[in-house]
């Protein structure tokens, strides 16, 4: 086997191994550097002879690597001789003789990697390194930081699980419903940059939004009673399915008014369309209601036939249940559609007013397209160049200045 296939088994298997140790030592920590030394032997091994059963082999090595270690703290002698006792008595793959308690595991490794004791940053590369199964380096491609940033970031987030004395185990049930919207804003963040890159030169990291789009739909297997976890998951498969239309072959974005909708991905819209379903059972929630949204323009064969009075009152709804400043400048958008751009224009300069979004492109963006619209060019175009200088990402200020450009 190649090293392309261990990492795909890795990348299958890596959350069950980490969530099965963990339980199996109690050391968050322990564990998932224990996998993380299988995984290297693999590398080495496998191309010279494959197991028959690749997971099978890397949790029993993963297991070695643990009570090597285990045996290494004289501390804990008495503990190393009762999982010394256990690995004896234990099959290398035990954990597939209980599935429900696999998912259990897998579940409880999430609600770790998200715990409320860590940072956002922390909690992101730790969920994509211990859940995802993403290796340093891939996380720090993803988020364009440097290798050793990502590493630090990873083992500061396992010396404060240890420190904290979080458990190895799902929280109750009201506490995990609570704990639960921890779990869904990393994945949304981790979507988020893979949909549309804060900086470099890419418009889309579709490796990171697809990383998020299989870590949600984990998640929404192991959490089927849950509508938000369905609203996440449809709100990215919505998203993701106009991926092919939106960059040109130079990797220049295309708007969505140019795109080709039938580059669209419609068996992405369907998948979303059914989790919206799902997550409508009991009302929709902040995701279910971006979902809504996503359904709307997924659902329209073009810019000119979205309804966009129905997207005003779901942005409407949003801002009710999570009031941000980034919903209420979508909300304008979605007006300067439904109504004009007069009354929108109204909506942004209160935004500039209140300086709710300061040092942020998106205001100055939409501010100036709707200045264009009105027939203010001068102004239109002084606020689409303080856009470009305020956006980090150069796909996305190269448009910017061409739109600038054309109201000269």
């Amino acid at each position: 086997m190649d090293t392309a296939g261990v990492e795909a088994v890795w990348r299958i298997e890596s959350a069950r191994i980490v969530a099965a140790l963990t339980r199996f030592t109690g050391d968050f920590g322990l564990a998932e550097d224990a996998a993380q030394e299988a995984v290297a032997e693999a590398l080495v091994s496998w191309p010279l002879a494959s197991p028959a059963n690749p997971a099978g082999w890397l949790m029993a090595t993963a297991r070695r690597r643990a009570v090597d270690a285990i045996r290494r703290r004289t501390t804990l002698q008495d503990r190393y001789a009762l999982l010394a006792a256990d690995l004896a008595v234990a099959s290398a793959v035990d954990e597939e003789a209980d599935p429900d308690r696999i998912d259990d595991d897998v579940l409880a490794l999430m609600f770790i990697s998200c715990h409320p004791v860590l940072s956002p940053e922390v909690r992101v590369a730790l969920t994509l390194r211990v859940v995802g199964g993403l290796s340093s380096e891939e996380i720090a491609r993803a988020f364009l930081v440097p290798v050793p940033t990502v590493q630090a970031r990873i083992t500061r987030g396992k010396k404060t699980i240890a420190a904290a004395g979080v458990p190895f185990a799902l929280p109750a049930a009201g506490e995990r419903r609570e704990r639960l919207g921890g779990v869904l804003s990393v994945l949304y963040v981790i979507f988020t940059e893979g949909s549309t890159a804060t900086s470099g030169d890419r418009l889309l990291r579709p490796e990171v939004a697809y990383e998020a789009i299989r870590l949600a739909r984990t998640l929404a297997a192991l959490q089927p009673e849950e509508p938000e976890v369905h609203g996440l998951l449809a709100l990215f498969e919505l998203t993701a399915a106009r991926f092919p239309a939106r960059t040109a072959p130079d990797g220049s974005p295309i708007l969505l008014e140019d795109q080709d909708r039938r580059r669209w991905d419609f068996a992405a819209i369907r998948r979303g369309l059914a989790a919206l379903a799902r997550a409508s059972t009991r009302g929709l929630g902040p995701y279910g209601l971006q979902a809504a949204i996503a359904a709307a323009h997924a659902s329209a064969p073009s810019v000119e036939a979205t309804d966009w009075d129905r997207i005003v009152v779901l942005y409407e709804a949003l801002g009710r249940v999570a009031p941000s400043p980034v919903v209420e400048l979508n909300r304008a958008v979605a007006v300067a559609m439904a109504s004009g751009p007069a009354q929108a224009l109204a909506i942004v300069d209160e935004l500039v007013a209140s300086d709710r979004l300061p040092k942020s492109h998106l205001v100055p963006t939409v501010r100036g397209e709707l200045l264009a619209r009105l027939g203010r060019r001068p102004e239109a175009r002084a606020e689409l160049e303080l856009a470009a200088r305020l956006c980090p990402n150069q796909r996305e200020r190269s448009v910017l200045l061409r739109k600038a450009a054309t109201l000269g």
